[in-house]
């Protein structure tokens, strides 16, 4: 993976993908005792960031292995991705998802015309359902983050936190990442240490999702134990990628963990302030910002709000935990 790999995404992403805008305002500030700017990829296509490395992933097929079709894993995002890629590129796109993903990631990618199939989370192995459907398609497999077009696609984001911060007058400070198996946060900082080098990336994780937390303090990956629960179902990964983890190792500073609940009232309070529609997983890192300020280093951070597909009855939750009324 270089940064040469990551301007070719942006090439092929011209005209495809929204360059996102970074949002801030000052009550969140407030909160959270800094400046903070926040990359909305929630407002992305699909209403994620994965369509980035989808349609890079995607584009960059052979014509003969367009004809196979593909087969990705994904609870909902990188599936959404996957299936308008797709579809607007005429390949058929096969999605094997986790049973209990939410239903709005599940109709979204249907109605993109994938065809769907079912695993269970608790008992079965997602990359074996997954590498064993594509043997029997003779489908071409798209993994979700441990694969050089999609970490390149992601970092496209990087390239945008780059110009933005800039322009924001932020040379140095922290990018807190929404982190699953590291394809974001490894491609983001991929761009930074080629265009923004007093940008540091920090994951952020779900707890007892925090594989990459302990992997990067251990210094080898590390996997999560098996039969956790979080609503962050975005992020919920068993282990850090081959390829990302390396990646981290080099450039990363230490991860971070956040609750369910930070997560929920994050997506409460980005609602509130900001007026943009996150899900857990994609408040992960803004929480962080908002409720774990003693593990920051002082000056500004920037957080990648990296996907709003979020079931109502969820996003209903999180608007409860805000206390106060909504003000323009």
């Amino acid at each position: 993976m270089t940064y040469d790999d990551i301007i070719a995404a942006r090439g092929r992403l011209a005209g495809q993908a929204l360059v996102t805008p970074m949002l801030s305002a000052p009550q969140i500030d407030a909160l959270a005792g800094r400046r903070v700017l926040v990359k909305a990829e929630c407002l992305q296509r699909t209403g994620s960031f994965k369509f980035r490395g989808a349609w890079n992933r995607i584009s960059a097929l052979s014509q003969a292995e367009r004809g196979r079709g593909v087969v990705a894993s994904s609870s909902g995002n990188h599936a959404q991705g996957i299936a308008l890629s797709c579809q607007m590129m005429g390949v058929e796109a096969i999605i094997v998802m986790p049973a209990d993903a939410p239903k709005a990631k599940v109709e979204a990618t249907r109605n993109y015309g994938a065809e769907l199939h079912f695993y269970d989370r608790a008992t079965e192995d997602r990359d074996a359902v997954s590498q064993a459907l594509a043997e029997e398609r003779g489908a071409v497999l798209v993994p979700p983050f441990d694969d050089p077009f999609v970490i390149a696609g992601q970092g496209t984001c990087g390239l945008e936190i780059a110009v933005q911060a800039r322009e924001q007058g932020v040379e140095h400070g922290t990018v807190l990442t929404c982190c699953g198996g590291g394809g974001l946060s490894s491609g983001i900082a991929l761009a930074l240490e080629r265009d923004a080098p007093g940008l540091t990336v920090r994951p952020v994780e779900p707890e007892g999702f925090d594989d990459f937390v302990r992997s990067l303090a251990a210094g080898e990956r590390l996997a999560c134990e098996p039969g956790g629960i979080s609503v962050q179902d975005a992020i919920l990964t068993p282990m850090p990628g081959r390829l990302t983890f390396p990646i981290g190792q080099r450039l990363f500073g230490s991860g971070l963990a956040v609750s369910d609940g930070e997560a929920l009232r994050a997506m409460g309070l980005a609602w509130q302030w900001l007026k943009i529609v996150l899900e857990p997983g994609g408040a992960t890192a803004l929480a962080a910002a908002l409720f774990q300020g003693e593990a920051l280093d002082d000056g500004p951070v920037i957080v990648t709000a990296s996907g709003g597909n979020v079931d109502p009855a969820i996003f209903a939750d999180a608007l409860e935990t805000v206390q106060a009324p909504a003000r323009n």
